[in-house]
């Protein structure tokens, strides 16, 4: 079992990773179906987006025209091919607000949340659901091994995931 924090891959059985000795079971069994299925599938089954990539420097504007172009509810932002922060609807709208004239040409990385929570594609989606709880955030980086930003998932990705699962 790959573990969720670090995405070792531990003996089938453990309870904690070898590597960063976290716990990577739940006492808790799943009463349901939709129960067992968060617990088991992994991100990579919600088919994350494949992220808009923008760097420290990007002007505030150019952001919020490429999450208007997209339609999209955030950026990631990288530097030397890491993940350094992410820039969503909400620091739009709690970090900029009605300043967004005086604030357009400031570089992004004067608003966007530094050094953001990710996850792998291989880690469960339960898991997923409780960073995202626990942290207050709608979206997640998702990264490979090497911490390059491969995807996006979000809440609504995750509803839709739970929608179709209610509905099989």
């Amino acid at each position: 079992m790959n573990c969720p924090h670090c995405d070792f891959e531990n003996i089938a059985g453990a309870d904690t990773c070898e590597r960063c000795g976290q716990s990577i079971v739940d006492d808790l069994q799943p009463a349901t179906d939709v129960e067992q299925a968060l617990m088991s599938d992994v991100i990579g089954k919600l088919n994350p987006k494949e992220p808009i990539i923008v760097a420290p420097e990007t002007s505030l504007k150019d952001v919020l025209d490429l999450l208007v172009k997209h339609s999209i509810g955030c950026v990631l932002v990288v530097a030397d091919e890491e993940l350094v922060g992410i820039f969503s609807e909400r620091d739009a709208l709690v970090k900029v607000g009605s300043r967004f004239a005086e604030l357009a040409a400031h570089p992004v990385s004067e608003f966007m949340t530094q050094n953001p929570d990710s996850l792998y594609k291989k880690t469960m989606i339960a898991f997923a659901v409780q960073r995202m709880e626990v942290g207050g955030f709608r979206h997640l980086p998702i990264v490979d091994k090497a911490g390059h930003a491969v995807g996006v998932s979000s809440v609504r990705d995750i509803l839709n995931y739970l929608t179709e699962l209610i509905q099989a």
